[in-house]
């Protein structure tokens, strides 16, 4: 499991100070990119050596608590399913002991040209 931090400022928030609903998959997008990162994946060398790119290619969110201004968050990720082609990740966003955001994301491995490609054994095996 990997946690990320982070703060509600108020360019998150809409007319009623809440998170507005789309922050959160910034939000998760952000946590994934730490993720990656600290599984000691580059994705700019990723892209440039190997031409891959990694991509959504669905999310299931369920909003169950609005976070607001000034907020604390834990985003935590973990791995559900991994198989030769896909990644399917948990992503939570918690405010202390409360769950405020889950979602389930299903990441794809492309080349540079758009094209499908399975995510190599290297990853596979860093990732899993």
């Amino acid at each position: 499991m990997h946690e990320f931090g982070l703060r509600v400022y108020y360019e998150d928030t809409d007319l009623a100070g809440i998170v507005y609903y789309a922050n959160y998959l910034r939000f998760i997008e952000r946590a994934r990119t730490e993720w990656v990162r600290g599984l000691g994946i580059d994705q700019v060398r990723l892209q440039e050596e190997d031409g891959l790119v990694f991509a959504v290619r669905r999310v299931e969110a369920d909003y169950l608590t609005p976070a607001r201004f000034d907020d604390e968050l834990i985003v935590r990720t973990t791995v559900e399913q991994m198989t030769g082609a896909r990644i399917v990740l948990k992503q939570d966003v918690t405010r202390g002991k409360d769950l405020l955001f889950s979602a389930q994301v299903t990441l794809v491995a492309l080349t540079v040209e758009g094209q499908p490609t399975r995510l190599p054994a290297n990853i596979r095996r860093i990732v899993h």
